[in-house]
């Protein structure tokens, strides 16, 4: 891992005790604090959320690993080659006479032809294609974080929504009651109002189970117990539903061009293959050794000598050519440099379609928004006291909650999904669009 001054890390070591105790994680033992409870303590926002399951995540964790490989491959790169220290004696003897010599000698590689630039090149394109495999990893996280928490924040509202009609229909089916033993209504109409109650209620199970299950998604994201309670808090309106000059779709192509990690791992991917095809070539050559030493020779009877050693070995690439390397090579560049040039035309189409999607909801969400809030809460009101009144029939009541139910239903999930696809086009961007469109 990369080594961090002390002031880094205390400064690392200060953001996540921060995050932490805003997600209400405890920081002291188990059993001191129920984490559960902390969870529930404070409002999750997305920000939060996504802060969280960066620190979490083992993708991520196993991607920071990867640069760290990458990082510790360039470092290794650039380091020269050891010298060999050798030491040899030789010693012959015939007829009474001998002769002995003692050479010791330092030998040292070196890399000839710029091997050493060229590896060390294909090692930086190497780790700079891990840092943005990284970052690429991290947009997919925020993303996956950013549906879950739409998910949750829907389920949310059609709990409240059911909740509040199983107790209307509650309420009124209690005065049913009273009133059909009375003799002021009809047996229909106590019957059918009876399954209305039975039908929310169970509309108000279905949706506490559906949000139990986007809760859990959410919990398993940020590594919380499967039974903490999460309590998120609603997103601004322009985080849900975009900005209102979405930029044409050709400027939108040319920033992913420019911002989108995982393009740029791909293209420094083809560059390091295509700079290996140096490497493969200048290999040919391999090493050339030079070597420096003292000579000692004694021969018996005679004086001794003493001199220098001087030599150089040249690879002839007289059998071994490197040829196959060398056309491995090439073809992996000519591979790589497909599949970037597919990578960008399914960028483009990604782009397109995550725009026109996040256009079409806020054009939807344009056209529900004047409708519903408190102009259809008070609708639903009158309606209600119009039929406690005597003033509507049954039916008519019924068909009024009913589609008070049914439109704040689909307008949270339309602002979910708003929010889904915001996320969308800033993974398919690369940026975030509060960046480009503040």
């Amino acid at each position: 891992m990369r080594n961090c001054s002390p002031l880094y890390r205390q400064a690392c070591r200060g953001l996540t005790l921060s995050a932490l105790v805003l997600l209400g994680v405890p920081l002291v033992s188990a059993s001191a604090q129920d984490p559960v409870a902390l969870a529930a303590s404070r409002p999750l926002t997305l920000d939060l959320s996504r802060s969280r399951a960066r620190e979490v995540s083992a993708e991520l964790t196993a991607a920071r690993a990867a640069v760290a490989v990458a990082t510790a491959r360039e470092r290794q790169g650039s380091a020269f080659a050891n010298p060999t220290l050798t030491m040899q004696r030789e010693q012959a003897s015939a007829n009474g006479a001998s002769n002995s010599q003692l050479i010791t000698a330092l030998e040292q590689p070196l890399e000839i032809g710029g091997t050493r630039s060229a590896r060390r090149r294909v090692l930086a394109l190497r780790r700079g294609q891990a840092e943005a495999e990284l970052v690429a990893a991290e947009h997919r996280l925020d993303f996956t974080v950013a549906h879950a928490f739409a998910q949750l924040l829907a389920a949310d509202r059609r709990l409240v929504l059911s909740r509040a009609a199983a107790s209307e229909f509650a309420d009124a089916g209690a005065a049913s009651e009273a009133r059909f033993a009375a003799g002021d209504i009809s047996g229909y109409t106590h019957r059918r109002l009876r399954l209305e109650v039975a039908r929310y209620a169970s509309l108000l199970a279905a949706d506490a189970l559906a949000r139990r299950s986007a809760e859990r998604a959410l919990a398993r994201l940020l590594d919380l117990p499967g039974d903490a309670v999460l309590n998120v808090a609603a997103q601004a309106p322009e985080l849900r539903s975009g900005f209102t000059g979405l930029a044409p779709d050709d400027s939108l192509r040319a920033l992913a061009a420019r911002h989108r990690p995982d393009l740029r791992a791909a293209t420094l991917g083809t560059e390091a293959a295509r700079a290996e095809i140096g490497v493969a070539r200048r290999e040919r050559f391999s090493q050339v050794r030079l070597t420096a030493g003292m000579l000692n020779q004694g021969v018996a009877g005679g004086a001794s000598l003493s001199g220098f050693v001087a030599g150089v070995a040249i690879p002839i690439p007289l059998w071994d050519r490197n040829a196959g390397a060398i056309d491995a090579a090439s073809a992996f560049t000519d591979q790589r440099s497909a599949e970037t040039e597919a990578l960008r035309r399914r960028i483009a189409t990604e782009v397109s379609d995550a725009a026109d999607a996040l256009r079409a909801i806020r054009e939807q969400l344009d056209l529900l928004r004047p409708r519903l809030g408190e102009e259809s809460a008070q609708a639903l009101r009158a309606a209600r006291v119009a039929y406690a009144e005597g003033e509507i029939s049954l039916l008519e009541w019924l068909d009024a909650v009913r589609a008070y139910h049914e439109a704040e239903v689909a307008y949270a999930a339309l602002d979910a999904e708003a929010l889904t696809r915001r996320a969308a086009l800033e993974r398919a961007l690369g940026i975030s669009i509060s960046r480009i469109n503040p």
